[in-house]
């Protein structure tokens, strides 16, 4: 075959645009700027796509044998090149574990499957032992979910994943092999599968249906204050900064739509985190914090995935911030869980759970607060207990409006989730009423 790189660089636009874990649509300019044949027919590279860098990894077979793996896969493939299919590689086994060889020389595996869920990364298992996390998007420098999941292993915290193996180009990098945590079970998905208990059940109180998320809810609050108990202690804290934080809720104001929120209330409410006085710690965070973001295992919970929110910029997704920031999202993700659940149900039955998705969700929220907040030593870092509600609930509009914005890109069918949250966040409430379990400890 003759060299491909001409061609691949001709069909990547289109294939970009297609990608999950590629941000945005397809790029106008795409040239290749390093390239490497990392065994016979598997190709890699990297890509400048419009300014940002990609690593792309191409598979090559005859394009009158198409293999079975891409039947339904058609959006992983790039195109022919001399009568040859170009494909994405990971889909293919044997390209799969030749490529674990170059991260992880000493491992020899027999089995790979891909993690067929929607990601900014690529994840493969190998013999239900390994996960090898294959970056898509490059940064120069080192890359946080390594950074931050090997500083926490060393101080002790259990409930990460350690780097096995990395891989890097030049100052960035390109993989890790992390343990794979066999039998673990997403928190999407058990909370997802208590909601639907839930609105099946002839019950109105979640605490007495089959399937209650509470007690999870609650442990998952004190891994979480554990986590960033470690996060405080590896990393150091700052004096909480407000009107940084405030600015940064601003800069992502600005991204809204007249029809997503009341510009106005909205500009007012961030104005009350500026004028917050008493803050607490700013510490590095999670950035990215969510039930798609954990684990159960038999061993209790893991926290996975430390690169901070996509769409974000790598430095905002770095600096350090209130662990209340993390907090809210796990808040956000509760109210998106019982509005995706009710969703299922169609409209038929979606004024009569409405009030049951609620009380699901101020369940949880309550359960993970108390957990988080009861846990030694997370006391010191938080703001005192009249300014909490304010620093949390303005960290929950900054977090929807991040949502509005990504699900019009991305989900339109789920953009009145974030919605109807800013409009929830936004009616005015007597302070004193919002206090709830933020004033333990």
């Amino acid at each position: 075959m003759n060299d491909p790189v001409g061609t691949i660089e001709e069909l990547l636009p289109e294939y970009l645009g297609r990608q999950r874990w590629f941000a945005g649509d397809a790029p106008n300019e795409v040239r290749i700027v390093q390239h490497e044949e990392l065994d016979e027919g598997f190709g890699w590279m990297i890509v400048d796509a419009d300014g940002a860098r990609y690593q792309v990894l191409v598979g090559f077979r005859p394009a009158h044998e198409p293999p079975e793996f891409l039947h339904g896969n058609e959006n992983a493939v790039l195109g022919t090149v001399d009568g040859t299919l170009a494909f994405d590689a990971v889909l293919d086994a044997g390209l799969a574990r030749s490529l674990l060889a170059r991260v992880a020389p000493g491992e020899k595996v027999h089995h790979v499957r891909p993690i067929g869920v929607e990601q900014s990364h690529t994840s493969l298992i190998y013999d239900d032992r390994l996960l090898l996390k294959i970056f898509r998007r490059l940064h120069e420098g080192t890359n946080p979910e390594i950074e931050i999941t090997d500083k926490l292993a060393a101080t002790g915290f259990t409930h990460v994943a350690a780097p096995l193996a990395t891989w890097t180009w030049g100052d960035s990098h390109l993989a890790v092999v992390q343990p794979y945590l066999v039998g673990g079970a997403e928190g999407w998905a058990l909370a997802l599968t208590s909601l639907r208990d839930l609105y099946s059940a002839d019950c109105d109180d979640p605490a007495q249906c089959g399937g209650d998320f509470a007690g999870e809810a609650w442990r998952l609050g004190e891994v979480t204050a554990a986590m960033h108990l470690a996060l405080a202690e590896v990393f150091g804290t700052r004096d909480g900064d407000p009107a940084a934080w405030a600015a940064m809720a601003e800069a992502q104001l600005a991204r809204l739509e007249e029809e997503d929120a009341d510009q106005a209330r909205a500009k007012d409410f961030v104005d009350s985190l500026r004028a917050v006085q008493s803050p607490g710690s700013a510490i590095r965070i999670h950035g990215d914090y969510h039930l798609g973001q954990v684990l159960r295992t038999d061993t209790g919970w893991f926290v996975l995935d430390f690169e901070g929110e996509p769409a974000r910029p790598p430095d905002e997704r770095q600096v350090f911030s209130s662990p209340l920031q993390d907090v809210a999202g796990m808040m956000r993700s509760f109210q998106y869980a019982a509005a995706v659940a009710l969703a299922e149900r169609g409209e038929a039955e979606h004024d009569d759970l409405v009030p049951m998705a609620a009380a699901w969700e101020g369940r949880n929220r309550r359960s993970f607060l108390e957990g988080y907040l009861r846990t030694e030593g997370i006391d010191a870092l938080l703001p005192n207990v009249d300014d909490r509600p304010t620093v949390l609930s303005a960290f929950e509009l900054d977090k929807a409006i991040y949502e509005v914005v990504y699900e019009r890109s991305y989900r339109p069918g789920w953009l009145d989730i974030p919605r109807a949250a800013i409009a929830a966040l936004l009616e005015p409430r007597d302070q004193s009423s919002q206090r709830g379990p933020l004033s333990l400890g």
